[in-house]
């Protein structure tokens, strides 16, 4: 697992992970397998690999992916976890598209759905949906992924798993907008009601070839569910809605970063 080098409290953090077999800056009081193996060196941990998992902002994807492109394996495939979409001259285009086209072409399938971090780490149940361009290889990573306390479906649309993806966050900032005002639960299923029929439209607008049945997947209204409940997201707009971030104060507000960062996502998406 390439892990990018930080210290933490005077000490490497692959160094911790390696030793102590936890995450105790990102995923602190979760215990990894010991087969995970922290490594600093991104050419390092992907040599030779069959499969890639990339889980990383997509801003720093085009360094990365120049770097580990030689060194994996011919028939390596990917699969991409990043919730976000990018846009260039031409309108909007698809992480895993960014990628693929880095990677020398290779194929990139996504994989989105509820699935809090801490809540999945925990071993709590969950699921999750794969999207995929080759069966083949989406029936490969349903094989890595799946388990009796994760389970994964697969999908033959890429573009409808991994937008869903990206766009419940703007309608989770509705929701925690809602809850920083006092609304009640009545008011929020409105916002999640009519959120998911405007990201239905949105999508469809960009790819009118995405199926209906992807939005009742674990990428689509669940993971829409748990984000206007409990995601990041959601509680950030919530802190804003309470504390307006306008309100003279000589440090920001909790979650101000997260905040602006969606709020910026939000104006290129309309």
């Amino acid at each position: 697992m390439w892990v990018f080098e930080e210290i933490v409290e005077g000490r490497k953090l692959t160094e911790i992970i390696n030793t102590e077999h936890e995450n105790v800056k990102y995923l602190k009081g979760i215990k990894l397998p010991h087969n995970v193996v922290a490594v600093a060196d991104i050419v390092e941990a992907c040599a030779g690999a069959n499969i890639l998992v990339f889980v990383i902002p997509h801003q720093f994807l085009g360094g990365l992916c120049e770097k580990i492109r030689p060194v994996v394996a011919p028939d390596c495939v990917g699969v991409s976890l990043i919730k976000g979409v990018h846009f260039d001259d031409t309108g909007m285009v698809l992480i895993s598209e960014l990628i693929s086209k880095e990677m020398g072409g290779m194929d990139i399938s996504v994989l989105m759905g509820a699935n809090l971090a801490n809540e999945v780490a925990a071993g709590d149940f969950s699921e999750s949906t794969i999207g995929y361009n080759i069966q083949a290889h989406g029936k490969l990573l349903q094989t890595i992924f799946n388990d009796p306390r994760f389970q994964v479906s697969i999908v033959n649309d890429v573009p409808g798993v991994e937008v869903c993806g990206a766009v419940k966050n703007v309608v989770a900032l509705g929701a925690g907008f809602i809850d920083g005002m006092g609304g009640g639960d009545n008011s929020k299923a409105a916002i999640i009601r009519i959120g998911l029929m405007e990201m239905k439209k949105f999508i469809k607008t960009h790819y009118p070839k995405v199926q209906d049945s992807t939005f009742f997947e674990s990428c689509g209204v669940a993971d829409l569910i748990v984000t206007c409940y409990g995601g990041r997201n959601r509680k950030c707009a919530e802190v804003h809605a309470r504390a307006p971030l306008s309100h003279p104060s000589p440090e920001p507000p909790p979650c101000f970063a997260s905040l602006c960062s969606c709020a910026f996502d939000l104006t290129r998406v309309n």
